[in-house]
């Protein structure tokens, strides 16, 4: 299990919320980080790394990068 931090924007692309996800992988993180979201664009950190950024719609803003 890794851990993921799930950060959503506001309108000023400020972070609004913060939320810990445990995930067993990238693919994983981001499926539940959809699941999570409050309406706004998000973002998927796991430590420094941008995993991916989430679209108010759920989708992807970028591929996901290999993990």
């Amino acid at each position: 299990m890794a851990t993921y931090r799930l950060y959503c924007l506001d309108g000023l692309s400020k972070v609004a919320s913060a939320e810990w996800i445990e995930a067993d992988d990238d693919g994983h993180a981001v499926e539940l980080a959809k699941t999570m979201m409050d309406g706004q664009p998000c973002e998927l950190w796991q430590g420094g790394r941008l995993v991916a950024r989430i679209a108010r719609d759920g989708g992807l803003g970028e591929p996901l990068p290999a993990a």
